[in-house]
């Protein structure tokens, strides 16, 4: 079981203030919660390979094709303000 200086410890790096009636609710949720990893890590998972995705789909990776549908003075050409073919911005501190 999870005392009550852990979960106050957790509270703090958490930035939380907790009750002590919390932090006893608190210390048997994640008590449960540890019991059930552990309950998970017992499964025995020898020879099993791990999953990318749950199903059976495949990737579609389609070609990459270089083109160029607007010069640089058609895309800079509603800006405000330009400096050659760059957009001109306010300075940010």
């Amino acid at each position: 079981m999870i005392d009550k200086k852990t979960i106050e410890t957790i509270a703090k790096l958490a930035r939380l203030h907790v009750t002590d009636e919390e932090a006893q609710e608190y210390s048997a949720q994640l008590a449960k919660a540890l019991t059930h990893f552990e309950q998970i890590s017992k499964i025995n998972t020898a020879g099993i390979e791990p999953l990318v995705t749950p199903t059976e789909i495949e990737a579609y990776w389609r070609e990459d094709v270089v083109s160029q549908e607007f010069t640089a003075d058609e895309m800079t050409g509603n800006a405000p303000d330009r400096a050659g073919n760059l957009f001109k911005v306010p300075p940010v501190v």
